[in-house]
């Protein structure tokens, strides 16, 4: 039922076993790359967006949110998405999951 109201509304939503294995994988893909982690050079506003995004928000309900123009997030989200070197909403996801910015779905109570 969540999955299929997430959906509903727009949102991504990945299951517990999912979640896990693309974070893990995401983790060694950085690992194997070497990436340099790029969230210091976040601003404030930024790090507030990609908690947002992260959670399933879409660019519509952010600028809701934070009282904000839609071009000013789909803005902001590009600036996101080239300081982090993301080339997908699936890559921000798993980002703020490893990074502690977002619960990952293992780490929700029931």
């Amino acid at each position: 039922m969540e999955a299929v109201r997430a959906v509903s509304e727009g949102k991504a939503y990945f299951s517990p076993k999912v979640s896990r294995v693309l974070a893990d994988e995401y983790v060694r893909y950085l690992e194997a790359k070497q990436v340099e982690d790029g969230f210091d050079l976040l601003t404030s506003r930024e790090r507030q967006i990609l908690q947002l995004l992260a959670e399933g928000q879409s660019n519509k309900d952010v600028a809701n949110i934070l009282d904000l123009s839609p071009t000013t997030v789909i803005c902001h989200r590009q600036h996101i998405f080239q300081k982090l070197n993301f080339h997908s909403l699936a890559d921000l996801i798993l980002y703020a999951i490893r990074k502690g910015v977002i619960p990952s779905s293992r780490d929700v109570a029931v």
